[in-house]
């Protein structure tokens, strides 16, 4: 249908129309207006949808074609800072599955492999156009850096600075992904690393690009863990554990940290404590994900260790997200036979829609050094 549909009278005169109308003008958003953040709506039955249906009808009705956004990513920074998400009305499904991740555990043993196989296995055709040749796929770090690749670089130079890594040390990276951080952990720093992963996909990018190097990738679940390593890392992996197992989570860290180790958190986290995640993402982007909070993290660390340094850059993520979606719309000719046209418009609402959540600072990224109590201190890089 084509977005006049909404200049006839009875859609807008339609008190569904009139509902969703007024929230996006809180938002500074109008319908079928002339700014990049403004939508066009090319359905009349979208306001009725995303009215019954929250979160997750606004997503899929944007897969369907119910309306377009020249630039998503301000249409979300908008939404979010006037704080829209908080007045939508609460779609029963919405509910069951908030309910659902306080009564079950949604990333047990058995569960927390879903990920793996339907986000990270999506296909490294993908990915490796979409992300920097280290197939980072978390937050770079843009203090001095002007693209992606400088930002990723900068990052695992970061995060092997922190860790105080030196030649013949021991490195357990869980969640390693494709490798990158081992590769790079390996090679500049001369550490031995074991890496673990639930991505068959992953682990074998991983083994092939770590070839010759002292790094170990196995297809493992991160509760099996029962080494000792001078050095523990984790980049982008704590947001699928869950708060049911967090606990749990720490004390595998403490199993296989050595006396004198370090151990550094890199997670998305969210403002507020909460065990509710966004359905629309939690359906078709990460299965049982959960943003951790400040609160969840020191419960669960307290028992175990001394927090040495807590660094906050999530306005980088925002770079990092953008800079994604230029390498995906440009990529997209190459690959396009293998996806369909709804999947480019998830993969789209998915890039733009947590750019414009980290722009509104309504989530952010962490990273978050730990020891158990280390003499002098640390003076922990920047």
């Amino acid at each position: 249908m084509s977005s006049s549909c909404i200049e006839e009278v009875s859609v807008r005169d339609s008190e569904w129309f009139r509902i969703v109308s007024e929230l996006l003008g809180r938002a500074g958003i109008e319908i079928n207006g002339s700014r990049p953040g403004d939508i066009r709506v090319n359905n009349p039955q979208f306001f009725k949808r995303v009215l019954q249906e929250g979160s997750l009808g606004l997503g899929e009705s944007y897969m369907d074609g119910w309306w377009d956004c020249d630039r998503l990513d301000l249409f979300f920074t908008r939404v979010l800072r006037a704080g829209l998400e908080k007045q939508l009305p609460h779609h029963f499904k919405d509910t069951l599955r908030i309910l659902g991740a306080r009564v079950f555990n949604l990333q047990s043993r058995k569960r927390a492999w879903m990920v793996g196989k339907e986000h990270y296995d999506l296909g490294n055709d993908l990915f490796s156009r979409m992300l920097d040749p280290a197939m980072q796929y978390s937050c770079g770090y843009w203090k001095t850096a002007d693209n992606l690749v400088d930002a990723q670089q900068a990052k695992l130079k970061l995060i092997c600075d922190k860790l105080a890594l030196e030649p013949g040390m021991t490195l357990l990276d869980i969640g390693c992904g494709w490798g990158g951080l081992a590769e790079y952990a390996a090679r500049h720093y001369g550490v031995s690393v074991h890496g673990v992963t639930i991505s068959a996909e992953q682990q074998k990018m991983a083994q092939e690009r770590c070839q010759g190097l002292d790094v170990n990738i196995r297809l493992q679940d991160y509760r099996d863990l029962d080494e000792q390593f001078d050095r523990i890392v984790s980049v982008g992996m704590f947001e699928h554990v869950g708060p049911k197992n967090y606990a749990t989570y720490f004390e595998v860290v403490d199993r296989n940290l050595k006396p004198d180790g370090l151990f550094l958190l890199h997670t998305i986290g969210s403002r507020t404590t909460s065990n509710s995640v966004d359905p629309w993402i939690n359906k078709y982007i990460f299965p049982n994900g959960c943003l951790p909070s400040v609160r969840h993290i020191a419960n669960a660390a307290e028992k175990h260790f001394v927090m040495e340094d807590w660094h906050n850059f999530g306005p980088d993520y925002d770079k990092t997200l953008m800079a994604w979606y230029a390498r995906f719309q440009a990529a997209w000719p190459e690959i396009a036979d293998n996806y369909s046209e709804r999947f480019r418009r998830m993969f789209t609402y998915y890039l733009n829609a947590c750019a414009g959540a980290f722009r509104a600072r309504d989530i952010q990224l962490w990273q978050v050094v730990f020891s158990r109590g280390v003499e002098h201190g640390l003076r922990v890089p920047r």
